[in-house]
């Protein structure tokens, strides 16, 4: 599905739901598969409800797109059901947050899994719109993503 402020891409993963959970819940996981180049590092422990957090250390440089530097945001679990259904928000140096989501949802197929991950900025403050370009993360990098997922749950022989 994608509108004017909400994109989603689809890719099936030769791996079961639990095996790609684990990566996505992982504060860890977040930073192996990210295809963007902005995240450096986390601290915290995998999340298993809503309202979990963990913190991400991130550098803009490789956006080139805003001066921000090095900085660190919270990630904060906004939609959790194991194996199925996972969905943040950020809050970091800009303040109020944006209220910008990610997520994923794992569906079994006859392959493995059918992963969809979206990236939705419906809901941004109104005083963000116009200031910041959005979409952040373009769909392609999304799709770089699911190609890094892939490759790091995949069994391979």
């Amino acid at each position: 599905m994608t509108t004017d402020e909400r994109f989603e891409v689809q890719r099936q993963i030769a791996a079961t739901p639990a095996e790609i959970f684990a990566v996505l819940r992982d504060p860890r996981g977040h930073v192996a598969i990210d295809s963007s180049g902005m995240l450096q590092s986390a601290d915290g422990s995998p999340v298993s409800a809503v309202g979990d957090e963990f913190v991400v250390h991130m550098d803009r440089e490789s956006l080139n797109d805003l001066p921000m530097g090095k900085y660190d945001v919270t990630v904060i679990i906004t939609r959790f059901a194991a194996d199925a259904e996972l969905e943040w928000t950020i809050s970091g140096t800009i303040q109020p947050p944006i209220k910008h989501l990610y997520g994923y949802r794992l569906e079994p197929s006859d392959t493995g899994t059918l992963v969809t991950t979206y990236y939705d900025w419906s809901q941004i403050e109104e005083r963000y719109r116009g200031r910041v370009n959005f979409p952040i993360i373009p769909e392609a990098g999304l799709r770089a993503t699911l190609g890094i997922l892939a490759r790091t749950v995949e069994k391979h022989l």
